[in-house]
């Protein structure tokens, strides 16, 4: 097996798994610099093979034992990539280009992050914002929990929340607070371009956000149980790429 080659992974980001690499690779924006797996081969590994560059810059044979500490025990299903660094927009988008976009404010849990992220792509969503403050980030076990379609959005990084509600409403978006309390989301008339908000998974959305849009609510058993955000999240963005079709 190859001795680890850590001088040419130091400019890199980790990827694990076979579903967020393949998507990295479909999606084409991130340079593969090198990548990792085990002798024999993983199942991952066939499944990861055919999306391969012709001339794969550096290919690592490891023990599992290896990927593990390289993962902090996440599972990694033994392939590991390291690839250029992920390049977010520099700034707020546009609504001609972007009419359905995504707000996070403050969510926490990076798995909930990538369960969003992939509800995102697949409702189609166009552009989402995270802030740089009080937030779960794009780490590799967020674009895991994403199944890797985060690799196919494009992801503004807001200096916090403040700035990025200011953004977007300056930018022209009619912004939806999903709440606890507001109008029934399912007979809301909504209009584009959209931006959809979802707020901490404890407190919500920031009470000085919420007078910024309008509030909206999922129809519930009772006002004493609440769905996990990335599970509301995915209803309401299904919900409103229905009706802004």
């Amino acid at each position: 097996m190859k001795k680890i080659d850590k001088k040419s992974d130091r400019s890199g980001e980790m990827l694990y798994g076979a579903h967020a690499i393949i998507e990295m690779l479909k999606a084409g924006r991130r340079k593969l610099i090198s990548i990792y797996t085990t002798k024999p081969y993983p199942k991952a590994w066939t499944r990861v093979l055919p999306y391969l560059p012709k001339s794969v810059p550096n290919i690592q044979y490891v023990s599992k034992d290896v990927l593990d500490r390289m993962t902090a025990g996440a599972e990694h299903m033994g392939v590991i990539a390291w690839v250029s660094p992920y390049k977010f927009s520099s700034k707020m988008f546009a609504p001609v280009k972007y009419p359905f976009i995504l707000l996070l404010d403050s969510i926490q849990d990076v798995r909930n992050l990538g369960a969003i992220l992939r509800s995102a792509y697949c409702t189609g969503v166009t552009g989402v914002v995270l802030c740089k403050t009080n937030s779960a980030q794009l780490t590799p076990a967020a674009i895991k929990a994403a199944a890797g379609l985060s690799e196919h959005l494009d992801i503004y990084m807001a200096a916090s929340m403040k700035q990025a509600v200011l953004e977007a409403r300056q930018a022209g978006y009619q912004l939806y607070m999903a709440v606890l309390n507001g109008e029934n989301a399912m007979t809301v008339t909504y209009q584009k371009p959209a931006c959809l908000v979802i707020g901490n998974e404890a407190t919500g959305i920031l009470p000085s956000v919420r007078k910024e849009g309008m509030l909206i609510t999922l129809p519930q058993r009772n006002g004493e149980i609440s769905y996990n955000a990335s599970v509301a999240a995915g209803i309401l963005l299904f919900v409103l790429s229905q009706k802004l079709a």
